[in-house]
């Protein structure tokens, strides 16, 4: 982990490390999605893993968030669902923000994990090239 790395609450450990080892060596801000609808933290994930981008469902109440700016390119985008080798679909998800000497977000990376087996992967990621950048933060 970087010096200056903040992990958020409910993150787990494994996830965190993860996500940690697949950026560069800027600092990051890795923060675990929760549902606005009901709290939840298990999700189906759609992604693009070409272009970036991340749309995640609450299993507990059904309510859709975009990840960060991913609604911006989701048009384009030609998502696939995410699925677990065990065959399961249900995950935690956590985004990790790698941020510049300046403060802003410079990318995104989606990790999950699997409910299931606990297996972690990184799903998709994608460059941040304008400012500001705040907002992104609380679009987990």
């Amino acid at each position: 982990m970087h010096a200056d790395d903040q992990v958020g609450e409910g993150v787990s450990a494994d996830l965190a490390v993860l996500l940690r080892s697949a950026d560069d060596s800027r600092p990051v801000m890795i923060v675990s999605s929760v549902c606005g609808g009901c709290g939840g933290r298990v999700f189906l994930v759609l992604f693009d893993d070409v272009e970036g981008g991340a749309e995640r469902m609450c299993v507990g109440c059904g309510v859709h968030a975009f990840i960060a700016d991913s609604e911006e390119f989701w048009e384009d985008a030609d998502p696939g669902e995410a699925g677990c080798p065990c065959g399961s679909r249900e995950f935690e998800v956590a985004v990790a923000f790698s941020l510049a000497d300046d403060g802003l977000v410079r990318w995104v990376t989606v990790g999950l994990r699997c409910r299931r087996d606990g297996a972690v992967g990184v799903y998709a990621e994608w460059k941040i090239d304008y400012g500001p950048t705040d907002h992104l933060l609380t679009m987990v």
